[in-house]
């Protein structure tokens, strides 16, 4: 935090930083290969641009960053982890008075990474919480996360469970922790980012491994009828990659036998092994 490594125990935060107040603060998830991340330049490119919209400053650079990444990965005993990359807007007053936030407190958390295995299969339901509207024009990844939480409270676990929220005028957005995707007749489809959903690095790296292989790859607005009507679904997200879904309801999907799944799974898979060879 700030320069400092602390143990999670003696982390402490004012609750005057306007990150606790007002939710003024956004963060980036991803993990470590070797002490490398993958799309660690798309990670750092959308948290600066939702900084810079709400005028917080960023004290570090990225290879200041990816340094203290790879320190605390060695000082969990050289193991890949969990990040959370957290800048919270910083002490200030209460009230509304700041017009920019010079001195931002910086978190960089890391965790054990969680026990799962690649191609593991997770079932899907259909939320009842609709997905609300962004405060910005494209949803940014910030402190203002209770549309989330409201949909995590109807699932069982997230471990083996996704919900999809749909938008109040009935358009299919996104995943509690995750972009959606679904392959029709040899089509790969996604919701539009105007829907309301984050645009995930890991959708966009999806959607550039998919055109390279010259897979159709549509975005728009849809019904849920049309992810029940699929061929394969899956669900993507920076630290549990590629996700295959086997059963929305009633409706069940291939799940990791499913041919465009494998497809962009080993394509992923790919670019992780070209990552770390890159940087041996």
């Amino acid at each position: 935090m700030n320069d400092e490594y602390i143990r999670d125990e003696d982390l402490k935060i004012s609750p005057y930083d306007h990150g606790f107040l007002y939710g003024v603060g956004f963060f980036e998830t991803f993990r470590t290969y070797a002490g490398n991340v993958l799309l660690f330049k798309e990670h750092m490119d959308r948290l600066n641009e939702a900084l810079a919209e709400y005028r917080i400053a960023m004290p570090y650079n990225e290879e200041e960053i990816l340094a203290v990444v790879r320190k605390l990965d060695d000082l969990s005993g050289n193991a890949d982890g969990y990040f959370r990359l957290n800048v919270s807007a910083g002490v200030q007053d209460i009230g509304l008075a700041p017009s920019s936030y010079a001195t931002p407190n910086v978190i960089l958390f890391r965790k054990a990474l969680p026990q799962s295995t690649r191609g593991a299969e997770k079932e899907a339901v259909w939320l009842e919480t609709p997905r609300n509207r962004p405060e910005s024009a494209v949803r940014h990844k910030s402190h203002n996360f209770l549309n989330n939480v409201r949909g995590r409270l109807e699932l069982p676990s997230l471990k083996d469970t996704e919900g999809i929220f749909v938008t109040e005028e009935g358009f299919v957005a996104e995943g509690v922790t995750s972009n959606i995707f679904w392959v029709k007749d040899g089509s790969l489809y996604t919701p539009d980012i105007a829907t309301g959903i984050l645009p995930g690095t890991t959708r966009a790296f999806v959607m550039k491994l998919a055109e390279q292989v010259k897979i159709d790859v549509q975005e728009g607005f849809y019904l849920k009828s049309d992810i029940e009507n699929a061929d394969e679904l899956f669900v993507t997200n920076a630290v549990q990659e590629v996700v295959p879904i086997h059963r929305v309801g009633n409706r069940v999907f291939p799940g990791n036998s499913g041919i465009y799944y494998n497809r962009l799974h080993d394509l992923y898979v790919r670019a992780i092994s070209e990552m770390k060879e890159g940087h041996r």
